[in-house]
């Protein structure tokens, strides 16, 4: 499994208008049904979870290249346009509370699909999983408030999700495919992309953080009321040796119960009834209601403490989109993925059963970006 990319883009109050929207669902829709039928289904999943190919196809048409908006207008023409028994795929999910709708979309696809009970219980999971490894393993201060996850009829999937930074009103966006699945926690991705890169980003989804995963379940497996003496002060006035400057994550003699963080009572009932559990693995603990970023922070701070397990805090994003920069930086642009994103597009857009005019103004949407 890969996630494939993460591009950054700012936020962009309002809506499309109405007409320019519909043109987008008619347009879309025509694109897809000429990929789906010369390159696959798969090949359509493959192009999706692409950040650079999803931004063509947005551009192409009719959407701004540089807005927040791109995902939830792109995907919400690909919702409209596609459906499940003329083209065997559906996107399910959207934006705010729509998105928390998408566990029941799938159960009933995959009713719908003639999926196995098991499969459709595997896909649910699996939207959970990623909204919850994103929001809440990836502290990377972006807050998700869009998920959405693209069903075929075989069960493959790609999902495609979207995260806000309330400081800087910039969005990241998320994508994942179902390809080569092999675990969700162990850097999974193949290229992220986007301007930023932060300092001190908790990633409990990487392969270093393997063990502090281990740990943290086991902190709650043995029962988390002892974990209590590593957060609460004696005194509200209490000084902590992180107010003197000590770095967010440091490594003290167990006898030191010194966090800079606390939980509140109601905080640890949420440990306690995770206890009661007695979860097997990472990917259980974090999928338990109550279990977000707060909780994960905190156990993953007391596996460095106390055992010295320190898990990884390198924001796993890269500074290119995954076919490179045309500096070089971080590697040559790959001519040949380059080309074959674009080929795609714009052999499916020739073909695409629309009216010239609609066919004309896309060519040169494609023609911009391609120059950009």
């Amino acid at each position: 499994m890969q996630r494939k990319g993460i591009a950054n883009l700012p936020i962009h109050g309002g809506h499309p208008p109405r007409w320019l929207f519909k043109r987008m669902v008619k347009l879309s829709g025509a694109i897809v049904e000429v990929i789906l039928e010369e390159y696959g289904v798969h090949e359509f999943l493959e192009r999706i979870s692409n950040p650079y190919w999803f931004q063509c196809f947005s551009c192409v048409i009719g959407f701004d290249w540089h807005s927040s908006g791109t995902t939830t207008t792109t995907c919400g023409a690909l919702r409209a346009s596609l459906n499940a028994q003329d083209h065997g795929i559906v996107v399910l999910g959207g934006k705010g509370a729509n998105s928390r709708k998408t566990p029941s979309q799938i159960e009933k696809k995959g009713e719908f699909f003639n999926l196995e009970d098991k499969k459709i219980d595997e896909l649910v999971r699996t939207s959970k999983l990623t909204a919850k490894i994103d929001n809440s393993c990836i502290q990377d201060y972006y807050t998700l408030y869009q998920h959405n996850f693209i069903l075929t009829e075989k069960g493959d999937w790609a999902v495609i999700q979207q995260g806000m930074d309330t400081n800087t009103k910039y969005a990241r966006r998320y994508h994942w495919m179902s390809d080569d699945l092999d675990s969700y926690l162990e850097d999974s991705h193949s290229a992220i992309s986007c301007d930023i890169k932060r300092d001190s980003t908790l990633n409990m989804a990487s392969k270093e953080s393997k063990e502090a995963q281990k740990i943290s379940v086991d902190l709650i497996c043995d029962n988390p009321d002892h974990l209590k003496r590593y957060f609460k002060r004696r005194d509200p006035h209490q000084t902590l040796l992180s107010d003197f400057g000590a770095q967010p994550m440091f490594t003290m003699p167990a006898h030191h119960p010194v966090l800079d963080m606390d939980l509140s009572d109601r905080e640890f009932q949420v440990l306690k009834n995770a206890w009661e559990i007695q979860p097997e693995n990472y990917e259980e603990l974090i999928l338990l209601n109550g279990i977000g970023p707060k909780k994960i922070r905190a156990l993953a701070l007391i596996s460095d403490l106390i055992f010295g397990e320190k898990a990884s805090w390198e924001d796993p994003v890269k500074y290119s989109f995954a076919h490179g920069g045309k500096d070089g930086f971080p590697y040559p642009v790959d001519r040949e993925v380059y080309d074959h994103s674009i080929e795609t597009v714009k052999d499916a857009l020739y073909k695409a059963k629309v009216d010239d005019k609609n066919k004309y103004d896309a060519i040169k949407r494609l023609n911009v970006y391609m120059n950009q």
